[in-house]
């Protein structure tokens, strides 16, 4: 499990639209370094060190699983997609967003590219008055006081105002949602991105025991012997499983998020079963529906079925290997039925096809970024 980090940054920006400047960067913090907690309000400041426009500044509590050296990394990588172009100069200039690290947990770091705490945060009041409305008593780890208490003791006597306006907190998706179905067709990526965001954010996960099902391979060797004994099983094991990992909430975890939801049993049901088989199924199904949580975001990742072929082929299970791209058109034609019915569900479909989410991270980034925005 990656370890989650407290992180205290400083924006600052005196070119253009500076509430727009410090929105975007915002924005981007919060796709590419980790969840925003707190955003303290908008201070103006005269220019620090030359003569200029006002800055704007703010201060943010961010939580991030990235190491310092790598925080830092991404932090100049948003300065510079945000415009930012750095000169040799060793004086102040004009910037149209600047970004600092001022504290990163009780941690002190010397080394050649980054100090932490920031060695100018303590004579600067543009960082530390919003620092203090956010961390007021938090301890510095060199000074070992408060925030609040190192603000008083600030010789800076530049003036600082508040600016009425108020910049927006991206919603991160462990507060946003509670529990996650991330579904598709054979082959999809459906656990590999359950587990990669179990990982990003510290979900519990629940994930499909298909590998345990005995009917599963017997299946495939012979579909009318077996099928119904088959999504029986299946039946029955999800909802186990389901009514107990989401009935127990885990403290230690942010959200749940399964590889899964219940519905595909009927999917592939409808597929697989003779007419009386179904009837008598639905039966059970029906009863078993009622009781079963329901997502509050259910994603439906969308493989064209050459790229189903071709993954289903590179994870080698053996008896996945004889499976017809008429067998995966069709159990793609029932969840999009599905879909298109489910009035109350919150219904994502996220087109995977030409996206590599598992090598590529801007793909992943891309995948998550459309199920924080829902």
């Amino acid at each position: 499990m990656k370890i989650q980090r407290i992180t205290y940054l400083s924006l600052g920006t005196n070119q253009g639209n500076k509430l727009e400047n410090l929105q975007k960067a915002i924005n981007l913090i919060a796709d590419k370094i980790g969840a925003i907690l707190k955003i303290s309000s908008v201070y103006k400041t005269a220019s620090w060190g030359f003569d200029s426009n006002d800055f704007f500044n703010i201060c943010l509590k961010v939580t991030t699983y990235h190491p310092p050296e790598k925080l830092m990394q991404i932090l100049l990588k948003i300065e510079s997609d945000l415009g930012r172009e750095r000169n040799s100069s060793t004086g102040y200039s004009d910037r149209n967003i600047d970004i600092d690290i001022l504290l990163f947990d009780d941690e002190i770091i010397f080394s050649k590219t980054l100090i932490v705490p920031h060695s100018k945060m303590l004579e600067r009041k543009f960082v530390m008055v919003p620092l203090s409305e956010i961390a007021g008593s938090i301890l510095h780890p060199i000074e070992k006081q408060k925030i609040a208490v190192c603000l008083q003791n600030c010789n800076d006597t530049s003036e600082i105002s508040l600016v009425n306006e108020k910049l927006k907190r991206p919603i991160p998706i462990s507060e946003k949602y509670n529990y996650i179905a991330i579904e598709g067709n054979i082959g999809a990526g459906k656990t590999s991105l359950s587990k990669m965001m179990s990982d990003e954010f510290n979900a519990k996960i629940v994930l499909e025991r298909f590998a345990d099902n005995p009917f599963l391979p017997k299946f495939y060797e012979d579909k009318e012997r077996y099928a119904f004994p088959l999504e029986m099983s299946f039946l029955a094991d999800r909802y186990q499983q389901l009514s107990d990992d989401l009935a127990q909430l885990d403290l230690f975890k942010n959200f749940v998020v399964s590889d899964y939801y219940i519905f595909k049993s009927l999917i592939f049901a409808q597929i697989t079963l003779h007419k009386d088989e179904y009837l008598l199924y639905r039966k059970m199904f029906d009863l078993m529906y009622k009781e079963i949580t329901k997502p509050d975001l259910y994603v439906y990742l969308y493989q064209n079925t050459d790229r189903l072929l071709e993954n289903i082929k590179k994870r080698g299970r053996d008896y996945e290997q004889n499976i017809e791209a008429s067998y995966l058109q069709k159990i793609h034609d029932g969840y999009k039925s599905f879909i298109s019915t489910q009035q109350n569900l919150n219904t994502l479909v996220i087109d995977v096809s030409e996206l590599d989410f598992v090598n590529n991270p801007e793909d992943y980034i891309n995948i998550i970024n459309q199920i924080k925005k829902g």
